[in-house]
């Protein structure tokens, strides 16, 4: 399969080249040059499969004409060598826990596919250090940080916005030591994100360094994410709910629900997709006036959904031609402050038990909002409550349990390197290395 650039400046680019570089040399982002689509027997049958035998057939379709079929196997069963995801039934409407991983969020699944595909790919090609620059808002940096603990050949610098990360979360990328570094940015997320692009495109640092990204901007990163779509329809087969189906996203980079978009292209039967955003509602705006105007960010209890340009949405654009009548005719969007979020996770607690972390609460809001008679919703729970500690037991007033892997996180020391958000700092910064 070959790539090309959102930007369309750049084309036939090998997955392996797409994967190391990232972002291409135009600043676009890598898409397929097609998107295959699964037979019917796949769906017909596909709530008899585990979640380790769905991704492989959806990882095959992938990326299988550039990966030995042995290696893909293993790669797919070593990523997802952890508990499933749960699915529960909230006032009929439908929670797909994703948090089962290594650092209890969603994002594990993409870190550890990409973590070992990179691997694979470095094997093949060259010996020299791979660094791969993340930005993060949250969970991104600890799952890609974890993902890449300890693999040979690659070193990872996460960059975090100053105090606009959970203390948890923050524990989780700043403790581990190793071939991790963690970039204390004095901004916000948005510009922890404009610092890993230029570097990307700075002609002195990429003639010193190889570098590529773990954000969503990379291919190996978010691709993997269609998994959960997939297992998501199977569990609801089994409960004979799969028809009408309508999938709620939590946004904030749009990754995530990219990667359901392609699900859908391959054939995956969603009816419609929700994209369910904070304040930070540049995407809900383009809904609604056909404009994309994106600015900085502003901080909310949701912080992992505080992007103010979200890099995907030059996937979405290119997906549909930019259309934005085609994209309206698939994808809805609604956003929500704090207060409303807060009364939202409050109140699901109080009245069934189910205790929701902020980005979840604005998944759940949404469907019970907008869904419609004889239709299924599912919300992408994509973070444990814990990780969001002071900010959920606030809400609620009480206590919330912390699980053992978040724990063992917080009994490491904090090593974080402050920079400011300037590039030439942060290039200055990674040329003395």
């Amino acid at each position: 399969m070959k790539y090309y650039s959102t930007n369309k400046k750049v084309t036939g680019v090998s997955l392996q080249d797409a994967v190391v570089k990232g972002l291409a040399e135009d600043k676009g982002l890598f898409m397929p040059d097609s998107i295959k689509v699964l037979p019917q027997s796949f769906f017909d049958t596909i709530e008899n499969l585990t979640f380790q035998e769905i991704a492989y057939k959806v990882a095959d379709t992938f990326f299988g004409e550039d990966v030995e079929a042995t290696a893909l196997k293993d790669i797919v069963y070593e990523t997802l060598n952890f508990d499933t995801p749960l699915v529960h039934v909230v006032n009929n409407i439908y929670s797909l826990e994703l948090y089962h991983g290594p650092t209890l969020a969603f994002k594990d699944v993409g870190g550890r596919f990409m973590s070992r595909l990179l691997g694979y790919f470095i094997k093949k090609q060259t010996k020299t250090t791979v660094n791969v620059l993340v930005a993060t808002s949250g969970d991104t940096g600890s799952a890609v940080a974890n993902g890449f603990l300890g693999v040979e050949g690659i070193h990872v610098y996460v960059l975090y916005p100053k105090g606009l990360v959970s203390p948890i979360q923050e524990c989780q990328f700043t403790t581990l030591g190793r071939n991790i570094t963690a970039l204390e940015v004095d901004g916000t997320f948005d510009d922890c994100q404009a610092l890993v692009k230029s570097a990307f495109i700075d002609d002195e640092l990429n003639a010193k360094m190889k570098l590529t990204s773990a954000n969503s901007i990379n291919v190996a990163r978010f691709l993997p994410q269609s998994f959960y779509y997939f297992y998501a329809y199977a569990q609801l087969k089994k409960l004979g709910k799969a028809d009408n189906l309508v999938m709620c996203v939590p946004s904030g980079n749009f990754g995530n629900i990219t990667a359901g978009l392609f699900a859908k292209r391959m054939g995956l039967p969603v009816k419609h997709f929700i994209a369910a955003n904070n304040r930070n509602d540049i995407f809900l705006q383009y809904l609604q006036t056909g404009e994309y105007n994106p600015r900085p960010s502003v901080s909310t209890i949701a912080n992992a959904m505080d992007v103010g340009d979200p890099s995907n949405f030059a996937r979405v654009l290119d997906l549909f031609e930019g259309s934005h009548r085609a994209i309206i005719d698939q994808i809805g969007g609604v956003s929500y402050n704090d207060n409303q979020i807060a009364d939202t996770l409050k109140s699901c607690y109080v009245q069934t038990g189910y205790l929701l972390d902020p980005h979840g609460a604005c998944g759940y809001r949404a469907l019970n909002e907008m869904l419609k008679e004889n239709e299924t919703g599912v919300f992408l729970e994509t973070a444990h409550p814990a990780k969001f500690l002071e900010t959920v037991e606030n809400i609620i007033g009480e206590k919330v349990e912390i699980p053992q892997k978040l724990k063992e996180f917080m009994k490491g020391e904090k090593k974080s390197l402050l920079l400011p958000k300037d590039f030439e700092t942060f290039k200055s910064y990674l040329l003395n290395i």
